[in-house]
């Protein structure tokens, strides 16, 4: 089993509003809804986004509630060409997006901004893939190498590349046959024992598979937490979490 991420999941608190900002700022445009009684998930990605890219999915849900942020997730990352860090930056400042951490602090290496419920986005300079394409998503975990074991024994992704600091580590994992415009997931590890809490403002990765049944299989032989299994979920995805409580949803390319 080894399939790239499809999408990230992120909860919204008014739909209209993140819809505006992510198709205004982002040149995103709708990709997939799906329509329920108490909720709306929209799918959301550049116009050019190749098969291998993730998308970003927005939940909204119908009842008017409130999110925590929580500090377990991080961020997404999207993409901008090596010479066009400044200049998108500058772009999203003349649209009035909030200026969170401009690309001078950060040593002219990336950028943050935040949309309107306040997820962060990191700006990364990239010489492949869509702009505005998502590049990773980053969680932070409370033991690097049982997070490492996770993503490499239940899924079979490898390191893409690490940064290692004084204070923290980040890990990048990816299937091993994954183009380089899939979205990785980035793993931070600060070090000293920190905990998170999850909150509820993110939802979930999802990975893809070609059969969810045998996917499910293999990560319950692999001792994958038994979260959502597909019957459960109508057979049409399911859901394990990993070692820090960070649900991964498995979906078919249907």
């Amino acid at each position: 089993m080894s399939d790239v991420l499809d999408h990230v999941m992120m909860r919204v608190e008014d739909l209209d509003e993140s819809l505006e900002w992510y198709t205004t700022h982002l040149d995103y445009e709708e990709k997939g809804r799906w329509e329920a009684d108490s909720f709306t998930n929209v799918f959301l990605g550049p116009e050019d986004a190749g098969e291998d890219d993730a998308l970003l999915e927005l939940t909204y849900n119908h009842d008017d509630r409130t999110y925590e942020m929580g500090d377990a997730w991080g961020h997404i990352a999207v993409r901008v060409p090596e010479d066009e860090l400044q200049s998108s930056y500058d772009q999203l400042m003349e649209e009035g997006v909030e200026d969170y951490r401009d690309p001078e602090s950060n040593d002219n290496r990336y950028a943050f901004v935040k949309d309107p419920d306040g997820h962060e986005i990191e700006i990364v300079k990239r010489d492949h893939g869509a702009k505005w394409s998502l590049d990773h998503t980053m969680i932070r975990v409370e033991d690097a190498d049982e997070a490492l074991g996770f993503w490499t024994r239940k899924f079979e992704y490898e390191h893409t590349s690490r940064w290692e600091s004084d204070s923290f580590a980040n890990y990048f994992m990816a299937p091993s046959d994954a183009s380089e415009d899939a979205m990785t997931v980035e793993l931070t590890y600060n070090y000293g024992g920190q905990t998170y809490d999850l909150g509820d403002a993110w939802g979930h990765l999802a990975v893809r598979t070609d059969d969810l049944d045998e996917a499910w299989e293999t990560l319950m032989e692999r001792e994958a937490e038994d979260y959502r299994d597909p019957e459960s979920c109508d057979n049409r995805y399911a859901f394990t979490k990993d070692q820090d409580g960070h649900e991964i949803e498995i979906v078919t390319d249907d």
